[in-house]
């Protein structure tokens, strides 16, 4: 059977009130940080090469690193992630990043490397790594070589990037065949001993659930203790809206990960 990667990964078409969802994020981000705000911390020289810090506690916390397929949005759109972790006593980083054309993935892998680092730096404490879609890959980027990560929670990710070398996203990315496979971490050496949880809206495409369960299958039998779930009733992008909820079940597990990492 022939795969339309085009429709697979093209979210916003799948998803009409793509735009509007979008949208909102901006506003709700601003009104969050209205009532805590966060202190930015230069990673980098560069006028992305921050993370704002949500702080509500000492000890590990988490680093929230947002989606748009390596070429979209800021942090600016994603404050209000920390929301529901700082109310359970968890701070929050959430980092930006420069964008594809004007830089590869691997330069934005780099500089989530330099991100965590910084974070590790100031707290003096492990670092949990979320992230949504192209966030989601590089939390596993992270996971699969810093030391100081000791567990991943990708929402969405993207694990094998090679189906996208065909797509209209490829055309600020640039990869051809061989430079997909060396950034997918699903082809990298596993981080066996650490803890990765993969998951993905039920509503999604075949591709994005396919690329969850291969990750946890493939990682899962090279010793990484790995878990799978497809949230009912979630899109691309209602799928990480749980985390603005102090009682959701995401924000459980997330706490979950942070407080077995002391």
């Amino acid at each position: 059977m022939t795969i339309d990667y085009e429709a697979e990964y093209n979210n916003r078409a799948r998803v009409p009130d793509s735009a509007t969802i979008i949208a909102s994020w901006a506003g709700e981000a601003e009104a969050y940080r209205a009532i805590k705000a966060p202190r930015v911390i230069a990673y980098g020289e560069g006028e992305r090469h921050a993370f704002d810090f949500f702080e509500a506690g000492a000890g590990p916390t988490v680093m929230y690193i947002h989606g748009g397929y390596w070429q979209a949005v800021h942090r600016n759109f994603h404050s209000q992630q920390a929301r529901g972790l700082n109310a359970q006593g968890i701070s929050v980083a959430v980092p930006s990043y420069d964008l594809c054309p004007n830089v590869r993935i691997g330069d934005i892998v780099e500089q989530i490397r330099a991100a965590v680092n910084t974070l590790t730096r100031m707290t003096d404490a492990p670092v949990i790594v979320s992230g949504h879609s192209a966030g989601g890959h590089l939390a596993a980027c992270m996971l699969a070589t810093e030391a100081q990560v000791p567990a991943a929670y990708a929402i969405s990710g993207i694990f094998d990037l090679r189906p996208l070398v065909p797509t209209s996203l490829n055309k600020a990315l640039g990869m051809d065949e061989a430079e997909g496979e060396a950034l997918s971490p699903l082809f990298w050496r596993a981080p066996e001993g650490k803890k990765l949880d993969a998951v993905v809206g039920g509503d999604e495409s075949d591709e994005f659930l396919r690329q969850s369960k291969t990750i946890i299958e493939a990682w899962g039998e090279e010793g990484v203790e790995t878990r799978y779930e497809a949230l009912g009733g979630l899109n691309h992008f209602t799928v990480i809206t749980p985390l603005t909820d102090p009682n959701s079940a995401m924000v459980a597990r997330l706490a979950e990960l942070a407080a077995q990492a002391r």
